[in-house]
């Protein structure tokens, strides 16, 4: 109702009562104490009461002349019209006490303490008002109960300055149905999914074709049943591939699962030798169904190219993962690498000259593969070089014997000498690295066009795009592994000189920890055929070997440790220099000994950044752990970096993130 200014109660209202209240106690109290003190308590009382009347005055006169300003322009049925609005409105001071409100705002939270919602609110429009001086335009959120409102408003500064008072005219626009509407809208819209069965065929080549029938009848029906419940559609497009729509609003119910079709599947019978996994990947980016299914399709590549047997959603611009933690699955069909080799032999051949890049801190197994294309390329009659800048021990015996020989001396580059020698014709090939933020050199690629990558890591969404030709295959050990193939299905007859043999068996070894982790027949057919060379074993091992100080540095690592979860260790190399990473991934592989511990984590300090390397022998997925934390890797041997932060704050960041991996594991 409006304020009738002819009443001295409607004056007496608020905080005043209390306040005057307070003072008339305290003057009885001093009158029956002392008799003397009963005309000055009278009179101090009459001033309050005068004092308090004439600001209450005050206020009101500030009140009506704000209506006035706002309804200066306004007709009388205007002004009725404001006083009963159909929207909430109310006439608040910023320090919380409620001075007006309309007839609906009464309606509206009449029953509901208003005050415990409004004042956070207040408190917030007052600061922007201080920050901007006075000129703002109030737009808040604001949730009550079940109810969502838009707060709309306008500010007035009372008279009284020296206060910082200001009187806010806010109006409460009721948004709860529009926002439902949205939702449903959101809800309704399409997604597009793909499922494809990961390892079909080695599936239909051991066992019977009576029982592959009955199999894939098993893995179809699994499918349409966890499609069609959310009523959806799912259609088979290939002998292992299949193509499902459904709503946007069961997406988060899949999600709220992790995608346990992955495990439903997992669980058919069929040999114990090959487990039957699913690779799932859904999508609602897009503005038609097109580019949904263009995006889906863009993801099953990442999911393929992390192993499989996981789900991929790509939503708001990221990819999130669920799954993944079965070991891959090792494809024996080599119809692909002899394609692939004959094919990057022809894109060699017709380009200018040829440009090998590893990722940064540079390891034996990326140089190695560097060295094996830099092989090919000079046997097809192209000039080939190699862009590094290694430091620190862990390639310095090799590197001493490198730098040495006459043959490599002009052909490894730096970044500056390599943008000298770029044409338009440059082929750059890239080797134990997908990711575009750990290429050693990321400026190359944005300068050359003519792109190939050659790795073995799960893949990333931070991959190289735009490529020719992309030989990633996560079963290889290493990317040594895989140019070894190349170099063995190349039409040309490929002779690799003895450094160059034993620098690709030292990447198939150092990455495989001595062939005891991630090797398959091929790990063993690409180090048999190397072998052939006559490579030295005995001196690819003391190209690695460890000198007394960092063994005992090692050792300190151990007695450091810290246990999670009980099988879990993490431990810190404190000491910054170029062979952290080095000691990092020793330590982590010496944790793996102990018994008990399933999976080990060592962090060091290089320059502006934490290192950090993850090792388990397959219980704990260390990729996904480290993936958190924007590294990458394998099930059982991943790494990350870590920028602005202690070696304190990243200890603490990878505890959350195990603990994290843990409740989603359970």
């Amino acid at each position: 109702m409006p304020y009738r200014n002819d009443k001295i109660l409607d004056k007496l209202t608020g905080k005043n009562i209390v306040y005057i209240l307070v003072i008339a106690f305290l003057c009885i109290t001093l009158s029956v104490y002392n008799l003397r003190w009963v005309i000055p308590s009278i009179v101090i009382f009459a001033m309050t009461i005068t004092y308090t009347l004439w600001i209450s005055d005050k206020k009101r006169e500030e009140i009506e002349n704000h209506i006035k300003d706002v309804t200066s322009d306004m007709s009388s049925a205007s002004k009725v019209n404001l006083v009963n609005t159909p929207i909430p409105l109310v006439l608040i001071e910023t320090g919380g006490n409620i001075i007006w409100r309309s007839r609906k705002f009464v309606e509206e939270f009449q029953n509901i303490d208003i005050a415990t919602y409004l004042n956070p609110i207040i408190k917030e429009i007052k600061i922007d008002i201080e920050k901007n001086n006075e000129n703002i335009e109030i737009v808040k959120q604001f949730n009550i109960e079940k109810r969502v409102y838009k707060i709309r408003g306008s500010v007035v500064r009372t008279k009284r300055r020296k206060e910082k008072e200001y009187i806010l005219s806010l109006y409460f626009i009721d948004e709860t149905k529009y926002n439902e509407l949205f939702d449903n809208y959101n809800n309704c819209q399409v997604c597009i999914g793909l499922a494809m069965i990961d390892n079909y065929d080695e599936i239909v080549q051991i066992i019977l074709p009576e029982r592959k029938i009955e199999l894939l009848a098993k893995i179809e029906k699994e499918l349409i049943d966890w499609v069609t419940k959310t009523g959806g559609l799912i259609v088979k497009t290939e002998r292992d591939a299949f193509v499902y729509i459904f709503e946007q609003k069961y997406l988060s119910e899949f999600e709220k699962e992790k995608f346990n079709i992955l495990d439903r599947v997992k669980k058919l019978e069929i040999d114990s030798r090959v487990p039957i996994t699913l690779s799932l990947a859904i999508s609602n980016e897009g503005t038609n169904n097109y580019e949904k299914y263009k995006s889906a399709l863009s993801a099953m590549e990442i999911v393929l190219g992390r192993g499989g047997d996981q789900a991929v959603v790509r939503k708001n611009g990221k990819y999130k993962f669920y799954g993944g933690k079965t070991l891959e699955v090792e494809k024996r069909a080599k119809v692909k690498a002899r394609t692939i080799a004959q094919s990057i032999s022809s894109i060699i051949t017709s380009s200018d000259n040829v440009i090998i890049m590893g990722h940064k801190n540079i390891d034996i197994d990326a140089i190695g593969s560097a060295l094996g294309l830099y092989r090919l390329s000079k046997t097809l009659g192209k000039e080939c070089y190699i862009v590094s800048e290694p430091t620190g021990k862990s390639l310095g015996k090799f590197l001493e014997i490198l730098r040495n020989d006459e043959e490599y001396k002009e052909n490894i580059l730096t970044e500056e000498e390599a943008f000298d020698i770029i044409t338009d014709n440059t082929l750059l090939i890239v080797v134990d690295t997908h990711k575009i933020s750990y290429v050693e050199f990321p400026s190359l690629l944005e300068k050359i066009d003519k792109k190939i990558v050659i790795d073995h890591h799960r893949k990333a969404p931070d991959c190289i795009e735009n490529v020719l030709i992309s030989f990633h295959e996560v079963y290889a050990s290493s990317a040594a592994e895989l140019v070894t193939e190349i170099i063995q299905y190349a039409k040309e007859g490929i002779k690799l000189t003895i450094l160059e043999a034993e620098s690709l068996y030292g990447g198939i070894m150092v990455d495989t920890k001595n062939f005891t982790f991630k090797t398959g027949v091929r790990t063993f057919e690409a180090a048999a055929y190397l072998r052939k060379y006559g490579v030295d074993i005995i001196k690819v091992k003391k190209w690695f070997q460890a000198d007394l100080e960092s063994y005992n540095t090692i050792a300190d690592i151990v007695r450091n440790v810290e246990i999670i979860d009980d099988t879990i260790a993490i431990s810190t190399y404190n000491e910054e220099n170029d062979d952290s990473n080095l000691i990092c991934a020793k330590a982590a592989d010496e944790l793996l000994t102990i018994s008990d511990i399933t999976a080990s984590f060592v962090m060091a300090k290089m320059s502006d950044k934490v290192c950090i390397s993850g090792r388990s022998i397959g219980n704990i997925n260390v990729q996904l752990i480290l993936e958190k934390l924007g590294g990458g890797g394998h099930i059982t041997l991943a790494g990350a970096q870590l920028e602005g932060v202690t070696l304190e704050e990243a200890k603490q960041e990878l505890i959350e993130k195990i603990n994290e991996y843990l409740s989603e594991t359970e």
